[in-house]
């Protein structure tokens, strides 16, 4: 059995790819994630819907010219290709940079606490990322060193996954799927607790987010073959992680100690 297709089916002359229905599933399913939430929070669900209209779009944007502009010097020499985002190539890291403005702008016109729409939309931010990364499964991309097919086999995994490792005459570290599980145990933890009386302040669903996944990339993108650099052999993922770990456990003690003990999520 070879690779598997990345072409789902075709719609007359246009080719639908698997990579495109996944990452719109994972988005589908996230905003309803976070669409069921906003009764917990006394949100209004249209404004939800608002600000997804405009943070899907130009965080999709984003994600791409994160990773147009740190591969310029390809992309430069193939301007048509800039806008193919069904062949993969697109940055997690600059999604949520450009979804992140766009809802402190949104939320700031409306009135909106910031902290609680982050809390609001973070879960379904990672679902998306939970299922997305199957996108690059498809792609066969982000993936990781050269390993032996029976060290594939020693992890347990289906023939499916192991056999869509082999890229370019050797197995791969599925990293993919190292990403996608870290984001799974994160979004249960998350969804398990995020109710618990007196357990999160406000904004600390978002936070917690952040430290989690930052703290799992920054081993993963260790692990990848495909890393964007910045100067020589730094990895722009593995810096920004690092710096987004810090800066967000700071945050997040920093908060604890200025607010009041009653500014609780759940009281």
């Amino acid at each position: 059995m070879g690779a598997l297709n990345p072409i789902a089916f075709k719609l007359g002359p246009f080719l639908v790819h698997w990579y495109g229905i996944i990452i719109a599933s994972g988005a589908v399913l996230g905003v309803l994630l976070a669409i069921k939430e906003t009764k917990q929070q006394k949100i209004s669900a249209d404004d939800i819907y608002d600000l997804i209209l405009w943070a899907l779009p130009i965080g999709l944007i984003g994600a791409r010219l994160y990773y147009v502009i740190f591969e310029w010097s390809y992309y430069s020499q193939h301007l048509n290709e800039i806008i193919a985002i069904w062949q993969g190539g697109i940055a997690i890291y600059g999604g949520l940079i450009a979804g992140g403005i766009t809802l402190i702008i949104f939320c700031r016109r409306r009135g909106l606490s910031i902290w609680q729409v982050l809390d609001v939309v973070t879960p379904g931010i990672m679902l998306g990322q939970v299922i997305g990364r199957w996108g690059n499964f498809i792609n066969q991309e982000a993936f990781g060193t050269v390993v032996s097919r029976g060290f594939l086999q020693q992890l347990h995994l289906p023939n499916f996954i192991v056999q869509q490792m082999y890229i370019g005459g050797a197995y791969h570290q599925p990293t993919f799927l190292y990403e996608s599980v870290w984001n799974l145990i994160g979004l249960i933890l998350l969804i398990s607790l995020r109710h618990k009386k007196g357990l999160f302040k406000r904004g600390e669903i978002a936070l917690s987010y952040a430290i989690w996944y930052s703290f799992g990339r920054f081993f993963v993108e260790g692990m990848r073959t495909d890393s964007l650099y910045l100067f020589g052999q730094v990895r722009v993922s593995q810096l920004l992680s690092l710096v987004i770990f810090v800066v967000m456990i700071i945050i997040f003690v920093y908060r604890r100690k200025q607010q009041k003990i009653s500014n609780y999520l759940i009281s």
